[in-house]
C-alpha cells in the first residue's frame, strides 16, 4: 500500500475514534456518537420503508423491519406524501454525508456474501411458506448491493446455489431451481435500478447443470446486462471451490500442452524436463478460474454470525478479511454494509501488507 492509501486509512479511521492514537474518552465519545447515527439512518430507512411498503400477506404483527421484507412493491400504490419524500429526502442526504466521509479512506474494491439465514428467518417468524424466507432475501439484496455501488464497492459477489446442493433430494433441487428461476426473473423487473448504477450481472460456475429454463434466464440476464461496465454483480451458482480449483488445472494443463512447440517433446512425446515453458504457474490458475473475471475479495461476508466459508471462493479469499454479523439474510441491511467497511478500512494496512508477503 502506498504512502496516500496509509495516510487515508489513518485519517478515516481515526477521526471514527476506531484507532488508539488518541484519548481512550475521545475515541469512546466518537464511536458512540458515530453508533447513534449510524442508528438514526438505519431507523429512518426502516421508517420510510414501512411507509413505501405494504405486505399483500397475512404476516400478523411484525416489526416493520420485517414486514418490509415480506412485501411486494407495489408501483401503482406507491404514496407520494409529503412525510414519505421528505423522509426520502432526509435519508439521502445523511448517506451521501456519511459515504463520502468514509471515502477519505480506502473503499474495497470487491464484496462476497454468503446469502445465509433464510430458512432461519422464517422459522424464527413463524412463516408457514418455506419460500418466505428466499423471498424475503431478495430485497435485502437489492438494498445491499445499492448501498455497496453508492459507497463506491465496484465488484459484489453472492454465493447463491452451491453445487453440493444437487446431491439433495430431486424435489429439494427443483424447488430451489424454481426460487432461483423466480429470483433471476426479479433481477430483469428492478432494470430501472440495474441501468441506474451501470450493472453487468455474470453467473459464475458450472451452468450446464442449471435446469433449462434457469439457464436460459441467466443468459438473458447476463446478456440485458453486457453493456454496462461500471459496476458488477457475480452471481455464484453450481460452484464450489472445489470443482472450481481442479477444473482451473485442468485447463492450464490443457493450454499448456497446446501450446508446447513439437521440438519442446521428445520422440515419445514426453516433454524434455530441461524446459520450463511446461511449468503451470499461479497466473496460469487464476486465468481459468470461474473467479477470474473480478479481483480477490477485499471482505467476505457470512450474515447469521456463521464463520464457515462453505467451499465458496477458498482460492480468492486467502487475504480477505472475514465478517459475520449475527444478522440473518433477511435483516441484512445499511448497518450491516457500513460496518462491514469500517472494519475492512481498520485491518486495511495489515492485510495489504500480508499480500505482499504472500
Amino acid at each position: 500500500m502506498n504512502a496516500n492509501v496509509r495516510t487515508n486509512c489513518c485519517l478515516q479511521i481515526s477521526i471514527c475514534g476506531m484507532y488508539l492514537k488518541i484519548t481512550p474518552l475521545f475515541n469512546f465519545i466518537t464511536h458512540v456518537f458515530f453508533s447513534l447515527f449510524l442508528s438514526v439512518i438505519d431507523t429512518l430507512i426502516n421508517l420510510n420503508n414501512s411507509l413505501e411498503f405494504k405486505s399483500r400477506n397475512q404476516v400478523g404483527y411484525l416489526p416493520s423491519t420485517v414486514k418490509f421484507h415480506l412485501t411486494e412493491r407495489m408501483e401503482e400504490e406507491r404514496p407520494s406524501g409529503v412525510i414519505s419524500k421528505w423522509l426520502g429526502g432526509l435519508i439521502s442526504t445523511m448517506r451521501r454525508l456519511l459515504f463520502t466521509f468514509m471515502s477519505s479512506g480506502p473503499i474495497p474494491q470487491h464484496i462476497a456474501f454468503i446469502m445465509d439465514g433464510n430458512r432461519r428467518f422464517a422459522k424464527k417468524w413463524k412463516l408457514d411458506d418455506q419460500s418466505a424466507g428466499c423471498k424475503a432475501g431478495f430485497p435485502s439484496l437489492l438494498s445491499v448491493l445499492k448501498y455497496c455501488y453508492e459507497v463506491g464497492v465496484k465488484y459484489v459477489t453472492v454465493y447463491a446455489f452451491s453445487l453440493d446442493n444437487f446431491n439433495r433430494r430431486p424435489d429439494e433441487v427443483q424447488y430451489v431451481m424454481d426460487i432461483m428461476y423466480e429470483k433471476i426473473q426479479g433481477v430483469l423487473k428492478e432494470m430501472d435500478m440495474v441501468n441506474r448504477y451501470g450493472i453487468r450481472v455474470l453467473f459464475i460456475g458450472d451452468l450446464n447443470r442449471l435446469d433449462e429454463p434457469v439457464r436460459l434466464a441467466a443468459e438473458k440476464a447476463m446478456e440485458a446486462t453486457a453493456k454496462n461496465t461500471k459496476t458488477y454483480l457475480l452471481v455464484c451458482v453450481a460452484y464450489t471451490s472445489s470443482h472450481e480449483i481442479p477444473r482451473a488445472i485442468y485447463e492450464a494443463c490443457q493450454e499448456k500442452s497446446l501450446a508446447l512447440p513439437s521440438s519442446a517433446k521428445n520422440d515419445d512425446g514426453i516433454v524434455n524436463d530441461d524446459d520450463d515453458d511446461d511449468v503451470i504457474k499461479v497466473v496460469d490458475l487464476e486465468k481459468h478460474m470461474y473467479m477470474g473475471v473480478a479481483p480477490d475479495p477485499d471482505i467476505l461476508v457470512r450474515s447469521s454470525g456463521e464463520t464457515r466459508l462453505s467451499n465458496f471462493l477458498l482460492w480468492q479469499s486467502t487475504n480477505s478479511l472475514l465478517y459475520s454479523p449475527k444478522a440473518l439474510w433477511p435483516e441484512m441491511g445499511f448497518l450491516q454494509v457500513v460496518w462491514g467497511i469500517l472494519k475492512y478500512q481498520n485491518k486495511c494496512y495489515y492485510l495489504e501488507k500480508k499480500k505482499k508477503q504472500a
